[in-house]
């Protein structure tokens, strides 16, 4: 999987070329606070990062990415432990997302949606900001891992 997601990262490179240092330590905030379970500062994150990210169809995945785990953290912070289904990628919205799987192999559409919304995030965080880059590289094993559990759905076994 690691090659997997070294794809990705190359393939989102062409979507998500550079974001001004401000925004890019935006992006990587809401993830690793997300991570790290601060659910009050990732959905407070999420919703400037949100902010300050230009329209284009490639920025409207992130943009969504951001909103699915802001309603996740919102969730979590409300001891809500399911994963949040009322905010979704679009089928154009996908096209940017690292797992792709069939809808009858998608046992779980919320985890699914917030997996490639975190995956989708490092990404574009490791990608666009320098500052954060070593903080974020910590965190690629978690990715790979997230992965694998995508790997027989996906049809990689």
């Amino acid at each position: 999987m690691e090659r997997f997601l070294d794809a990705y990262i190359e393939r989102t490179k062409t979507h998500f070329p550079g974001f001004p240092a401000a925004t890019a330590h935006e992006i990587a905030s809401a993830f690793l606070a997300f991570k790290f379970g601060l659910y009050e500062n990732a959905a407070r994150e999420c919703t400037h990062a949100i902010t300050l990210i230009p329209e284009s169809p490639a920025n409207a995945s992130l943009k969504k990415a951001l909103a699915i785990v802001r309603a996740n953290a919102e969730d979590r912070n409300n001891s809500q432990v399911t994963a949040d289904l009322s905010v979704a990628f679009t089928d154009a919205e996908r096209a940017y997302v690292p797992i792709v799987i069939p809808a009858e192999k998608n046992e779980d559409p919320g985890t699914l949606d917030l997996d490639n919304a975190l995956i989708m995030i490092y990404v574009v965080a490791l990608i666009t900001s320098a500052d954060d880059e070593e903080a974020l590289e910590e965190h690629r094993k978690r990715i790979i891992r997230m992965l694998m559990d995508y790997k027989k759905p996906m049809g990689l076994e």
